[in-house]
This record gives C-alpha cells, sequence and structure tokens, in this order.
C-alpha cells in the first residue's frame, strides 16, 4: 500500500441533526474545526468504506455539523451514524525534525538512558500542560510496574525518538 492510499481516522459520525440530513461530527483533530481542512473524506461502517462530499458544515453550539451530498433526508443520514471519517495520511501536513503524530509513538519501545527496558507505548493522553506517554510495563519488570505515565518533554524528560527503530528514549527512574 503506498502512502498516499494509507488511511488515517480524522473522526467519527455522531447523531443525525435535524430532518434535512445533517450530521454531528465527532472531531479526533486538535481543534475541532481542522476536520475539514483534510479532504477527501471516506465514511466506513463496517466493511463498507464511500468517498463522500461535504457541501455545507457549521458549528452549532460546541458541536460540529455537515451536510453530506446526495443525503438530503433523516433516513439516509441515519445509515452513516457511526462512521470512522478517514482520509489520505498524505493529506496531512509536514511534521519538523522533532515533532511525531500520537500515532507514529503508540507501538514504539521506551528505554532509560541507561538501557532499562521501560515497555512499549500503548496510548498517549493530553493533560494539557504536555502530553503524556501511556507506557506498559515488560511482564519481567524489575520495579513490579504494570504502566508508567511519561511526560512528553522533549530535551527534559524525552532524549531521542527513533522512529527507524521503532525506541525512544527517555531520561527517566525505572522506579517512578
Amino acid at each position: 500500500m503506498s502512502t498516499e492510499e494509507k488511511k488515517i481516522i480524522l473522526g467519527k459520525v455522531g447523531a443525525v441533526y435535524g430532518i434535512k440530513g445533517w450530521l454531528k461530527i465527532h472531531s479526533f483533530t486538535d481543534e475541532t474545526e481542522a476536520i475539514l481542512d483534510y479532504f477527501p473524506w471516506s465514511l466506513k461502517l463496517g466493511n463498507n468504506t464511500q468517498t463522500v462530499e461535504i457541501t455545507d458544515w457549521r458549528k452549532h453550539n460546541k458541536i460540529l455539523i455537515v451536510k453530506v451530498a446526495g443525503i438530503d433526508d433523516r433516513d439516509e443520514a441515519q445509515a452513516l451514524v457511526g462512521s470512522e471519517i478517514l482520509t489520505n495520511e498524505a493529506a496531512l501536513p509536514e511534521l519538523s525534525q522533532d515533532d511525531f503524530y500520537w500515532r507514529d509513538l503508540i507501538g514504539m519501545s521506551v528505554v532509560t538512558n541507561k538501557g532499562y527496558d521501560l515497555g512499549v507505548v500503548t496510548d498517549m493522553m493530553e493533560t494539557g500542560a504536555n502530553d503524556v506517554l501511556v507506557v506498559k510495563a515488560n511482564l519481567k519488570d524489575g520495579f513490579s510496574k504494570k504502566e508508567r505515565l511519561i511526560p512528553y518533554l522533549f530535551e527534559q524528560v524525552i532524549e531521542s525518538v527513533s522512529i527507524e527503530n521503532k525506541q525512544i528514549c527517555v531520561d527517566w527512574d525505572p522506579g517512578f
């Protein structure tokens, strides 16, 4: 599969809004409206994927609602509820050398700068102050840890990230 064909999840279709086929959108982008920067959209529900065109959108209170071309009533729109919103990976902006998408970090092994294997990144959390790596500890962890929360602070805690080796090097006490 080439880079142009690889799909990423931008959000999810929520409930139907009104009777004219509008849909509520749950955006996974930092800013809700940023989901509208990535087109074309493909909607995936189960094994079915279809490319759709967004003809209109608006903000309603704190939610985003969209109008999909060819969907003009509530029943047609209901068939799309629960769909994942996908776009081509190539639509994402290029990042600087020290920036990474969360999806790139999940699955990486985490080792200390002294060579201790802390485990594997299973998730990321946003705390407001900084992002946090959720690291599932190895089964043979000498400190009997099951999980570690490590702040993603580049040059303070995170010393390096190697996409090629799928490894993050940290300045972190394994007992913490």
